[in-house]
């Protein structure tokens, strides 16, 4: 999801998807919780978004050590995001049942970001089967400067052009991925989420199922809305932005608050 320029760190503020969750998510969680002060202010986790967060690894260090969240819900060998929530989770309980912070907005940050990802239709698409395609069957690892992660390589001028038209044309795999996530952004830009706040059924459903399955159970109901496929082919309409509005939105700041909750729960046992 969009969470603004990497660049400076006051970017996002206004047009972040990720900075809005954050706060809405902790907005919501002084409304299921017996705040003891021990869980960060949003202030403090939006730090770690943006510039400080797992997007601005992709500029600073490109292919090192990069977070790559996407997740494929209906495939159960589809791991690697879950593995990433449930560290950031193990690790924001730690830092809350030492009073961190800092350490604890970091991970309730990463945590989110890897969630809000995770539950992202445009990263439910293949991208990095697409992307090593138009690198010629080179492994995404191998872009490890700015120069190799914007320009795709081919084997004669034509070939690169033509790969390069895939990535960054219309419809391109990178500006297809961008330009619907910006206006996911848009979309939710004004909106409070009032009713995504969890209720007493959904924090019992949590409680019987872990905050694990819950991700999982979010992600396969997103991806039958089948919205990327719709974007692509029609671009924004307004049934679209109906489904951000009112049924992806929610979904996803229901699923952070949620694991927000657990692993304060958690902590505090």
């Amino acid at each position: 999801m969009y969470a603004g320029s990497t660049i400076t760190k006051y970017s996002g503020r206004v047009l972040g998807a990720h900075q809005k969750i954050d706060r809405v998510a902790r907005r919501h969680m002084k409304k299921i919780i017996d705040d003891d002060g021990r869980f960060p202010r949003s202030r403090m986790i939006i730090r770690f978004e943006g510039k400080n967060g797992p997007d601005g690894i992709k500029r600073k260090s490109p292919a090192q050590d990069e977070p790559w969240h996407y997740y494929s819900p209906f495939d159960e060998d589809s791991s690697g995001l879950v593995e990433l929530i449930r560290s950031h989770y193990d690790n924001l309980v730690r830092h809350l049942r030492d009073y961190n912070e800092e350490r604890a907005a970091f991970e309730a940050a990463w945590l989110a970001h890897a969630i809000v990802d995770g539950l992202t239709p445009a990263h439910h698409y293949p991208y990095e089967r697409e992307l090593t395609k138009l690198r010629g069957g080179a492994a995404i690892s191998e872009r490890n400067t700015i120069k190799k992660k914007l320009f795709m390589p081919g084997t004669n001028a034509a070939e690169k052009l033509k790969n390069n038209w895939k990535m960054w044309g219309p419809k391109g795999l990178m500006t297809t991925h961008g330009l619907f996530e910006i206006g996911i952004a848009t979309i939710i830009a004004p909106l409070r989420f009032g009713d995504s706040v969890p209720k007493r059924d959904d924090i019992e459903t949590l409680e019987e199922i872990g905050y694990v399955e819950w991700f999982r159970r979010a992600a396969r109901e997103v991806a039958s809305l089948e919205m990327y496929d719709t974007y692509y082919q029609k671009g924004w309409t307004p049934k679209l932005a109906y489904q951000v509005r009112h049924r992806l939105g929610p979904t996803i700041v229901a699923a952070v608050t949620l694991a927000w909750y657990s692993a304060y729960q958690e902590a505090i046992e």
